[in-house]
């Protein structure tokens, strides 16, 4: 192997992808004495379109001016489009043009890839880079106190600072394949991104219905593994655990239960998380999806009512 060439290699695609990588800056109201009636915030974010820029929707929540800084200094104003903040999703509008970044397919990610993890760690301008593996994929974070639920997340051990949130997973050929979105600060070199797909789905979803909706019917779920499979008693190696049920949503109503798993929606095999998601926002406009749920030894059928609720 020829390291001096893999090592060029390496930094010209650093380059490349720099150039659509942006750090943010916001200005959050707050009544705070001691600092003087606002407070500034920062992270990352990278352009997906013209005059697009993808980023977490917890970088700009509750901002009243958001500011992005380009690789190259130039700085500008920016408006939230929209956002999603079951997501962690948002997409601002800015004046200048700059080429977006190349958007992969999350769903090809397999853990042992290498990626690039790219953004303005602690808020300091200009692209910061660090190398590590996709360490495990279909991940979820489900954190009650702090109404966090995200699912179908890639965990990678690149390293990942507080100021890197909203900036992209980069694989080997350029292409963003991930949104940062979260570290565990107990642990060492473990992140988590948003699949680039969600993204993809987010945007689908604003030109479908000319808002942000979230289609859902309740329940939080996991990947089945063989474990989970032995201890729930069923006999199935595919679909999805649900882990919990909102109270009063229409799975609530149904009388779905934690350790139910979903195997089937729409008619479609449910092998991922996004997969019951996905079945459920394309259902969303029928009134309810259809759900082949396995409990035990049984199996249940049911068209389970999807709630569309406005996000405002």
């Amino acid at each position: 192997m020829d390291i001096a060439r893999l090592s060029e290699s390496l930094a010209e695609l650093v380059r490349e992808i720099s150039r659509g990588v942006v750090t943010i800056y916001t200005v959050v109201p707050t009544l705070d004495l001691f600092l003087g009636g606002a407070w500034a915030g920062a992270g990352s974010g990278f352009v997906i379109g013209e005059g697009l820029i993808a980023t977490n929707y917890h970088v700009v929540r509750g901002a009243s001016g958001v500011n992005v800084v380009y690789s190259d200094g130039t700085k500008e104003g920016a408006q939230i489009l929209a956002y999603d903040p079951t997501k962690d999703l948002a997409l601002l509008t800015a004046e200048r043009r700059v080429s977006p970044l190349k958007l992969g397919d999350s769903d090809k990610l397999r853990p042992g890839e290498l990626v690039l993890a790219v953004g303005s760690p602690l808020g300091m301008a200009g692209p910061s880079i660090s190398l590590g593996v996709v360490s495990a994929v279909g991940r979820s974070i489900i954190d009650e106190r702090a109404g966090i639920f995200l699912e179908d997340l890639i965990q990678t051990d690149a390293a990942i600072n507080p100021g890197n949130s909203g900036g992209p997973i980069v694989n080997m050929q350029g292409e963003v394949v991930g949104v940062t979105t979260a570290i565990i600060a107990t642990a060492q070199n473990i992140g988590f991104a948003i699949p680039v797909n969600s993204v993809r789905r987010f945007i689908l979803m604003l030109q479908r219905f000319g808002r942000p909706i979230r289609a859902w019917i309740g329940v939080y779920v996991a990947a089945l593994t063989p474990e989970l499979s032995s201890s729930l008693g069923v006999n199935v190696k595919e679909g999805v655990v649900v882990a919990r049920i909102a109270p009063g949503t229409p799975a609530h109503r149904r009388g779905l239960r934690p350790g139910d798993v979903i195997v089937r929606a729409r008619g479609r095999p449910v092998r991922k998380v996004r997969d019951l998601r996905e079945a459920v926002e394309d259902s969303a406009e029928e009134g309810c999806v259809e759900l082949e749920i396995i409990r035990g030894q049984r199996k249940i059928e049911d068209c389970v009512p999807v709630l569309i609720e406005e996000i405002s």
